[in-house]
């Protein structure tokens, strides 16, 4: 205890000296939160009456301006008016109505009576805001004025909210533009298509040219379906025709690939992934290491992009008879909240993203059965959701109440099981293409309203389909993809930023004589002759040249003909095997008596040794052979001695 009264009453020199440093012991200082809240809370209070007075103030020095100026006015026609009395009067029941509503807007004449009356001393701060000199004519209108007119004039026809008055033609193939993404700052448009290409497009590095700068295949031999971005713009989900999606940075080169499930397990909840070939796939829109596809296997997954071994969770579509059913389309919400997939069977249903087992709403007469609904879109308040079927109809739908459509267009042709639909940015324009037959005329681009889905506008694109749409809401820009293999762009110099206006201004490059060369000559007049390159010589008297060459004028020597002459073996035995057949019965060697066949040459050796004899003449004895008994002995002998042959 004496200890601690010590430390509390002052530091120690001692422990100081130890330590190293002085203050040691020294009570930490103490905050008292609660009065600090308190004293920022009156601070503010402080400052929130102040300004509400301020305000105040000036709403009352603008009241006895309005007053001034009515009186003014009044006094002012009280002395050019005949009728005194009539006037008077009415000018009572004008002062009344004008103090019993403070709220009626004030016309310009008003105003400037007002600054007429009183001159520069009535100058306030809102000096722009006041006329200054001669009134202005009857018919006169301001600029802002007319801009309000504008902005009047394309509220109430949203036609003029198109941005069509330009376009661009991207030359994708020339097979149909099947797939159609653009990333969220609208920078980079990539092409996919059914000549399975993937092409990348920069808009800033494009010049008039309009050349891809990238192209690639990353599915192989498999068709293009869904390309899209996620909604940070840093990797692209490839949907093709295989089973297995991929996952592309923003440079092509793969992350990730999904896995591909067991086919002969029946219930697909067990596999790790889908069995069959995937019909469509999308980016949530708020988590952006989740996307989802839907595949033939008839099922709809959510995948992460940190886990290619297996999807997170399986969503499974049923008829009414409770059967599978294939999804050809699947989205999300724009919150992200809820899933929906069109079938083939012709109904639309929607689940909650963590209940995976019951579906929320769905429609089971949506669209007519057996048709693919080909795309699913929701609206940027969330609450509607437009569906293009394969029947030829666009419809829209209210999730609260799925049951019936709010409104339906048909007459839409639609050949290609992923022609799609979209909102426009203001979410009062609905966007979809037709499909033609070739020859049949051109492809459309036709837009409704989105409260009656009456078409508004049309657009001719080509002499071809019109496969895939996209209206980016920051560009103001509407991307096209064709039948042909093109991918139109369009868009309005004043109401669309950035995009294609970008690679439009921008002059074509001009090839260099250098670039063109295919191969580097060195012009030099005195080189030497094994650098010279030979010259062309005329033909007839290269053919001379070589008819006294033995070589070049050499005849082809005739096949040989009967037994064969020369060492070339005749026709009939052209082959080694029939030559050494043919001679088998020539050779008259007999072989017989090896030992007779050895010693038969053991006189040339004597006489001539070559290999063994020189090595071994001093220390070799003298070979000493066996005597060969006559034959004639064995005719005495019994018959089972002798040999037989």
């Amino acid at each position: 205890m004496e200890g601690d009264t010590e430390m509390r009453g002052g530091p120690d020199p001692e422990l100081a000296a130890t330590m190293g440093f002085s203050g040691f012991g020294k009570k930490a200082r103490t905050f008292d939160l609660e009065a600090m809240f308190e004293q920022t809370r009156r601070t503010a209070v402080e400052r929130s009456r102040k300004v509400l007075e301020a305000r105040e103030r000036k709403e009352e020095e603008q009241a006895e301006k309005d007053l001034r100026s009515l009186c003014t006015s009044s006094s002012t026609s009280a002395s050019d008016a005949k009728g005194t009395g009539t006037t008077s009067t009415q000018r009572g029941k004008v002062w009344s109505e004008s103090e019993n509503s403070s709220d009626d807007e004030i016309t310009p004449p008003f105003k400037q009576s007002l600054t007429s009356a009183q001159g520069p001393a009535g100058d306030t701060d809102d000096e722009d805001d006041d006329f200054i000199g001669p009134p202005l004519p009857p018919g006169f209108k301001d600029s802002d004025d007319d801009n309000d007119d504008d902005t009047e004039e394309e509220d109430n026809n949203p036609v003029k909210k198109i941005p069509d008055s330009h376009e661009i033609t991207l030359q994708h193939g020339t097979k149909a533009v099947s797939a159609l993404g653009l990333d969220p700052s609208g920078a980079r448009l990539i092409t996919g298509g059914y000549d399975y290409d993937v092409k990348f497009w920069d808009f800033a590095g494009m010049d008039a040219s309009l050349q891809a700068f990238r192209s690639l295949q990353p599915c192989e031999c498999h068709q293009i379906r869904s390309l899209q971005y996620s909604s940070t713009g840093d990797v692209i989900l490839v949907v093709s025709g295989n089973s297995q999606a991929k996952v592309l940075d923003r440079d092509g080169f793969p992350v990730m690939e999904c896995i591909k499930g067991d086919q002969y397990i029946v219930d697909m909840t067990n596999t790790k992934g889908h069995t069959a070939m995937l019909n469509s796939g999308c980016w949530h829109p708020k988590i952006k290491e989740e996307f989802l596809t839907c595949s033939n296997d008839g099922t709809v997954r959510t995948w992460d992009i940190n886990n290619e071994k297996k999807h997170k969770t399986v969503f499974k579509p049923r008829s009414s008879q409770g059967k599978r059913v294939i999804p050809t389309s699947c989205t999300y919400s724009r919150d992200g909240k809820l899933i929906a997939a069109g079938c083939q069977d012709g109904s639309i249903q929607i689940w909650d993203r963590n209940m995976t087992v019951h579906t929320k709403f769905h429609c089971r007469q949506a669209h007519a059965p057996g048709t693919d609904t080909s795309c699913l879109t929701f609206s940027y308040d969330g609450i509607v959701l437009a569906s293009r079927g394969g029947d030829n109809t666009l419809k829209l739908w209210d999730i609260r109440q799925l049951k019936k459509p709010l409104n339906s267009a048909e007459r839409l042709p639609s050949f290609f099981p992923m022609t799609d639909c979209c909102f426009s940015p203001d979410d009062k324009i609905l966007v979809t293409g037709t499909s033609v037959k070739r020859g049949g005329g051109s492809g459309k681009l036709c837009f409704f309203s989105r409260e009656t889905l009456q078409k508004l506008y049309e657009i001719e694109v080509t002499d071809a389909s019109v496969v895939r749409s996209l209206w980016h809401p920051k560009l103001n820009q509407i991307m096209v993809g064709t039948g042909n293999g093109l991918a139109k762009v369009y868009y309005d110099p004043v109401k669309s930023q950035r995009g294609a206006k970008l690679c439009v201004v921008k002059t074509k490059r001009k090839e260099r004589p250098a670039e063109t060369l295919t191969q580097d000559y060195i012009i030099t007049p005195h080189a030497l002759p094994m650098f010279r390159e030979p010259r062309q010589r005329s033909t007839r008297k290269q053919l001379e040249k070589d008819r006294l060459d033995p070589v070049k004028s050499h005849k082809p020597e005739p096949p040989v003909a009967g037994p064969g002459r020369g060492g070339r073996v005749g026709t009939h035995g052209g082959t080694l095997s029939s030559y050494i057949v043919k001679n088998i019965a020539l050779d008259k060697t007999d072989d017989s008596n090896p030992r007779e066949a050895i010693l038969r040459h053991a006189k040339e050796a004597e006489e001539n040794p070559y290999w063994i004899s020189p090595a071994y003449a001093k220390t070799q004895p003298k070979a000493v052979f066996a005597e060969v008994e006559p034959e004639d002995d064995e005719t005495d002998k019994p018959e089972w001695k002798k040999r037989k042959i």
